[in-house]
């Protein structure tokens, strides 16, 4: 099955009504699934198909997904030879997602979008404070995203 064949599929099956909004809410729901990298890519449908600044947006929560991917390879193979330096990556996301939304009001699109830039600072803050050795994600406590209203 081709990527955007597979993307289609599981949109219609996380979510109800009009298509944008399959891919917008699915996000959310595979988001707090902790299935970063599938979120990213659903969300990814939508950004394609955008232009102007609200692209921007959608841009900075892909990246915010795509950090929480870099993070969650790290957890899980700390020793690997590439997923063990995933900390670095992460902190870069972070950064790009933060410049991305805070272009936007505190709240768009029913997004409490000051919440997700309190997200980033703090998973900046953190990988900074204990530099780069220490990884603050885990399963246990993994940051969940309020579905927009």
């Amino acid at each position: 099955m081709k990527k955007g064949d597979r993307i289609e599929a599981l949109a219609r099956e996380l979510a109800a009504g009009d298509e944008d909004d399959i891919y917008f809410r699915g996000y959310f729901l595979l988001f707090n699934r902790q299935e970063y990298y599938q979120a990213h890519d659903l969300l990814e449908h939508i950004w394609l198909q955008t232009e102007g600044p609200e692209a921007a947006f959608y841009k900075g929560l892909i990246q915010l997904a795509g950090a929480f991917v870099h993070l969650q390879k790290q957890y899980r193979r700390p020793l690997h030879p590439t997923d063990g330096r995933r900390l670095h990556p992460a902190w870069r996301l972070f950064k790009l997602a933060k410049k991305n939304l805070k272009l936007f009001p505190s709240e768009y699109l029913g997004l409490k979008v000051d919440q997700i830039l309190g997200l980033c600072d703090s998973q900046i803050g953190a990988l900074e404070h204990n530099h780069f050795r220490t990884n603050p994600w885990n399963p246990e406590n993994a940051p969940k995203l309020s579905m927009p209203a």
